[in-house]
């Protein structure tokens, strides 16, 4: 079959910076091309190269076999090319069908017609299976899985020829990825082709067809078989090494015997979650199991006080902390590193050490003045510390990785040397390469002694990093045990007991477990 597209020698060059050194990739209709690499290895500039928000500096890109020009992203859309980025480009303020049509409004004689918009936008959501958002709601007051629905009825009422998807199912729960999974096999059943971008190898099995890897902003393999090609040999190339997926073995226990750190109890919020109590011992990681919009998240977030309880209480190291005030916690100890590091955690436009030293600038003031060079030089000891690439503190924190991102969050609360250590989904967007080093980070803080509490939709992550696990579902803590007691079967039937709900989550035919192709 001829190619839909071909890319080929695709370089581009920022200043100081190579982001692709020559990228070939072709996609066929009707299939779905899965782009895999590390973070930092040219997959975000690549799509946007595709969709016409950067122009290559060599190499060309030919569409249905003539050579293409994509000059800006309103041409890539006139030939069926549609992009859903990880994140996601939608307008708060408006409402679901403005978004949907945003520049492509429905209208008759020039005249908009909101209601057949509306119309029009509720067909395609019931599409994507979730007849339940309503076209008239504003985009800002949905959820983020939901936001993602939108952004992707957004592309199907482009007529696309081509998608791509960039991290989909990163906001998604299981069932919600299978439904992604049901319209993307539609999609390609009507020769429509997909590539799509997944840090979760298991992913790609499911779904893909074929998988084209980068490294350092070069092809170093494509049109490898999605289903057939062992995991080992895709680490491999993705990081020029050999990756285990395992986790870091603890070194020493935790202190149990001790006082808590960490003591919830009662916690509500009215609305997402009540009566919720646990504690967490100095060196211990408690792991929270449940599915997107169960209260995981703003469990945390109500401990970290971004959240007024209204109920319940937080102690750390028995003295008990002023409900919705985040100073006060700051203050006492407690760090939190939420699931959108972007909009939530990092000042993206600022360079690396603001980032590291913003909740620490009390240390670093002289005379009332602010010392840069004493700032810089412990954002520095940090970034060394956590292998920060490249290590360069004064670079733009935008410009960096997710992996690496995270890991300048993470540095922020090691130079507070925080006692409490929050983590929200702390391997959202990672590459399997930065995950092995974040989780051995988390091990390393526990073993110092740091009570760490951890939130993440991947249950194999919660398992392997966690000493103990409160499964919570509709706002509730529905169990609590061993993470040596249970396995991803067990959590997900509670998970599903505890939503009314009995099996394993729809979608799965089988006990779930981990093997050599689940790395994530």
């Amino acid at each position: 079959m001829a190619p839909l597209l071909e890319m080929h020698g695709i370089v581009k060059t920022f200043p100081g910076v190579r982001a692709l050194g020559g990228v070939d990739l072709d996609v066929r209709p009707g299939e779905v091309h899965c782009l895999l690499g590390q973070n930092g290895a040219g997959k975000s500039t690549l799509i946007k190269v595709l969709a016409g928000a950067h122009q290559p500096d060599e190499g060309t890109i030919a569409w249905r076999g003539e050579q293409v020009t994509l000059g800006d992203p309103q041409a890539a859309m006139s030939l069926g090319i549609a992009t859903i980025y990880q994140e996601l480009d939608l307008v708060a303020g408006l409402t679901v069908a403005d978004n949907i049509f945003l520049g492509r409004e429905v209208s008759r004689f020039g005249i908009t017609r909101p209601a057949a918009g509306n119309r029009a936008a509720a067909e395609l959501l019931t599409r994507l299976g979730h007849p339940e958002i309503r076209p008239t709601a504003e985009v800002g007051a949905l959820s983020a899985a939901q936001q993602q629905m939108v952004s992707i009825a957004r592309a199907l009422s482009q007529d696309a020829k081509l998608i791509i998807m960039d991290e989909p199912s990163a906001v998604l729960d299981n069932e919600e990825v299978e439904r992604l999974f049901g319209v993307i096999r539609d999609l390609t059943a009507h020769d429509v082709a997909v590539v799509y971008i997944s840090h979760r190898l298991e992913e790609i099995r499911q779904v893909g067809d074929r998988i084209t890897v980068l490294k350092d902003g070069r092809t170093v393999a494509t049109g490898l078989p999605a289903r057939e090609t062992p995991t080992r040999e895709v680490i491999t190339l993705m990081t020029g090494r050999t990756i285990e997926y395992v986790f870091p073995q603890r070194r020493t226990a935790p202190h149990t015997e001790e006082a808590p750190l960490l003591e919830v109890e009662g916690l509500s919020l009215r609305g997402r979650f009540a009566d919720v109590s646990f504690a967490v011992h100095p060196g211990q990681i408690l792991g929270l199991a449940g599915l997107v919009g169960s209260g995981r998240s703003e469990i945390l977030e109500t401990i970290y006080g971004a959240r007024k309880a209204t109920a319940g209480t937080v102690r750390l190291a028995g003295r008990r902390l002023r409900p919705g005030n985040v100073g006060a916690a700051v203050a006492a100890g407690i760090g939190l590193a939420p699931e959108e590091r972007k909009s939530q955690a990092l000042l993206l436009d600022d360079a690396v050490y603001r980032n590291i030293t913003v909740s620490s600038l009390g240390r670093f003031a002289r005379g009332g003045f602010l010392s840069g060079s004493a700032e810089k030089a412990a954002a520095r000891e940090q970034t060394e510390a956590l292998d920060v690439r490249p290590p360069d503190v004064m670079r733009i924190v935008r410009t960096f990785s997710g992996g690496n991102q995270q890991k300048v969050v993470l540095a922020r609360w090691l130079l507070r040397d925080c006692r409490v250590l929050l983590l929200d989904e702390p391997t959202r967007g990672v590459d399997v390469g930065a995950r092995s080093e974040i989780y051995a980070l988390v091990r390393d803080l526990a073993d110092r002694g740091v009570a760490v509490v951890v939130v993440s939709s991947e249950i194999p992550e919660v398992l392997g990093l966690a000493d103990r696990v409160l499964v919570v579902a509709e706002g509730a803590v529905v169990h609590a045990d061993a993470a040596e007691a249970l396995d991803e079967h067990r959590v997900l039937d509670l998970i599903m007991e505890g939503t009314g709900h009995h099996g394993a989550v729809p979608g799965t035919s089988q006990p779930a477990r981990q093997s050599e192709g689940d790395v994530a």
